[in-house]
């Protein structure tokens, strides 16, 4: 029960406005884990931890969440994607946006497999969220904010700025959001819309819950290709695995 306590928790604290976030903790490899929910200001142990190129999430301890969290309809929430639906390849990518290494991954990356991949019909991207804490749920609301159309100009925009946004407590945070949003075109009444929209911050968790147990998802980023998980070093060792896919 202790991750649908936590789900139920971080949907509450949405709708309040509030600053909760996960538990974490600092692993000797340097990355970032999650061990469970709690009320508590965000360490600098967490936000620093970039030694290694993932930030690490614990395998489910709990037993009964996911027949809970089944009974929620996720239907409504939209697949993000790029790219031709008929691509040879498929990658699925599981990022949070108050992840550095997610981060890191679209300023160096992305661009590339944009350019190279996506625009030229061999890959389709699918971009799923992955919620470590209500900064990251807050983003993710405000970069669905403007649909399909605006989804990924958004997503630059969110990793480009992170390290300003991140800044400050957690009204602070919320409204650079609402700020960015508003300068991507947003109108004030969507993004309030959006920040207020409670039922769709709990569906949104449920649909990550189910993402995550279905992939297996860990750590971010997580990639799958062609439905296998990508085991390797992104920054080196993704492009040769796609290069692969096309190949098969």
């Amino acid at each position: 029960m202790k991750r649908t306590l936590a789900i139920a928790a971080l949907a509450l604290a949405f709708i309040a406005g509030g600053t909760w976030l996960l538990n974490t903790r600092t692993m000797p490899d340097g990355t970032t884990q999650i061990v469970g929910g709690a009320a508590l200001a965000q360490s600098e142990e967490s936000s620093e931890a970039e030694a290694e190129n993932t930030t690490e999430v614990p395998e489910n301890e709990g037993g009964d969440e996911s027949a809970e969290n089944a009974e929620m309809d996720t239907s409504s929430i939209a697949e993000m994607t790029l790219g031709e639906e008929d691509a040879p390849v498929t990658v699925i990518e599981y990022a949070s946006f108050t992840c550095p290494h997610c981060r890191d991954f679209h300023q160096n990356l992305y661009p590339e497999l944009k350019s190279d991949y996506i625009d030229e019909g061999q890959v389709q991207l699918i971009y799923r969220e992955v919620y470590f804490d209500l900064p990251g749920l807050w983003a993710s609301m405000v970069a669905r904010c403007g649909g399909e159309m605006r989804f990924f100009g958004l997503v630059n925009m969110i990793y480009d700025q992170q390290s300003e946004w991140v800044q400050g407590e957690g009204a602070d945070i919320a409204e650079n959001l609402r700020q960015m949003g508003l300068s991507a075109g947003l109108t004030q009444e969507q993004v309030d819309a959006c920040f207020s929209d409670g039922e769709k911050a709990q569906t949104l968790l449920a649909w990550f819950e189910e993402n995550r147990e279905e992939d297996d998802v860990n750590s971010t980023p997580t990639f799958i290709i062609n439905g296998e998980k990508f085991e390797g070093n992104w920054s080196s060792e993704l492009m040769p695995a796609i290069d692969a896919a096309l190949e098969d």
